[in-house]
């Protein structure tokens, strides 16, 4: 698989694949997962040559990074690319106070605090190296800081101050040692990165479901701004949480909840035009953000070996340049994206 080498605005190169693989749903996202079967996703997707691989403290309470443990043991520590996270400790609990009862299934009892201060972002990478048995990690990304997770621009920019103040510190301080490679922050809104943008020097944003075929809102200022100070964009959630890869079915998912009347026009419009090149839609959602330069890697959220060689096939499809130019001109697809 072709590799990207990323060189960060601190100096620092990460050699991307095209392809990165999320651990929320080897962390049990939405149904508890066998080892079996989340080793055979571990597998497929080191066969196809996918090098990058993101975790966080919060999939499956602990759980995906004691998975990563245990598929990495042995391999070259140069080989791949890992990236957790920090804002949130993980604290014992009885079972029925555990965080995300009704999203993650068959985890430890633990329940979580947002913590962006120093101390609990050096406390949280300590814990995320020792369940993934390492003794560094090359990207640190700050995890949740936005409206989704805290309810109110308030609230949001109280942590993103605690951060600041304190965490930010931390971050720059791992870096320096050499713990971490480059450090950013993952989130749901690109508006909060933009925030983080401008009150810190940060190397990369991990964006959900922010720049997609049907989310272009990022253009306007949040990544040309990052084109323009060399900031890395590494994009999740390319299908909005199902429909793009679907299509517009009965009871699809856009963005966690069943997809509105509108948004379901909008994919039967731009299916409509994808099929007219003889391509699938999920071929096309997952390649249109890799178009962008500022974009450095997509994820895949693939929990089994067969969701992992569907997304690792498309990349040996040839897009046509008149598929894109097609939606730009239908109105499906905004005139500011940019295509290489």
């Amino acid at each position: 698989m072709h590799r990207k080498i990323f060189t960060s605005p601190s100096g620092a190169e990460i050699a991307f694949t095209q392809l990165g693989l999320g651990t929320a749903a080897i962390g049990n996202l939405y149904r508890a997962r066998s080892e079996a079967e989340t080793d055979a996703a571990f597998e497929a997707a080191w066969a196809a040559g996918i090098r990058y691989f993101d975790t966080a403290p919060l999939y499956g309470l602990g759980l995906a990074e004691t998975r990563l443990n245990r598929f990495l043991r042995g391999k070259p520590r140069e080989a791949y690319v890992l990236s957790t996270k920090v804002g949130r400790l993980l604290e014992p609990c009885a079972p029925g106070e555990r965080t995300g009862l009704d999203r993650f299934f068959g985890t430890p009892s633990r329940r979580e605090i947002f913590d962006y201060s120093y101390d609990g972002v050096m406390r949280s990478i300590a814990f995320s190296l020792e369940r993934l048995g390492l003794d560094r990690i090359d990207i640190l990304y700050v995890h949740d800081i936005d409206l989704s997770n805290h309810g109110s621009v308030e609230k949001r920019d109280a942590y993103i101050d605690q951060l600041m103040a304190g965490g930010y510190r931390a971050l720059s301080e791992l870096r320096d040692q050499k713990v971490i490679k480059a450090f950013g922050a993952g989130i749901n809104d690109w508006e909060t990165c933009e925030v983080l943008a401008r009150r810190g020097d940060f190397d990369l944003f991990l964006l959900a479901g922010q720049y997609s075929l049907l989310r272009q809102e990022s253009l306007k200022t949040f990544l040309p701004l990052c084109e323009a100070r060399g900031i890395g964009i590494v994009l999740g959630g390319v299908f909005n949480s199902g429909i793009l890869a679907t299509g517009a079915v009965e009871g699809a998912m856009f963005d966690y909840y069943p997809a509105p009347p509108a948004i379901l026009d909008r994919v039967r419009r731009i299916e409509a035009v994808v099929k007219r090149h003889g391509l699938k839609l999920a071929d096309v959602a997952l390649r249109f953000p890799m178009e962008h330069p500022a974009v450095a890697c997509v994820m895949t959220g693939g929990a089994t070996g067969q969701e992992v060689e569907q997304a690792v096939a498309s990349l040996e499809l040839a897009i046509p340049g008149a598929l894109w130019r097609d939606l730009v001109a239908e109105g499906l697809v905004a005139a500011e994206a940019r295509f290489r």
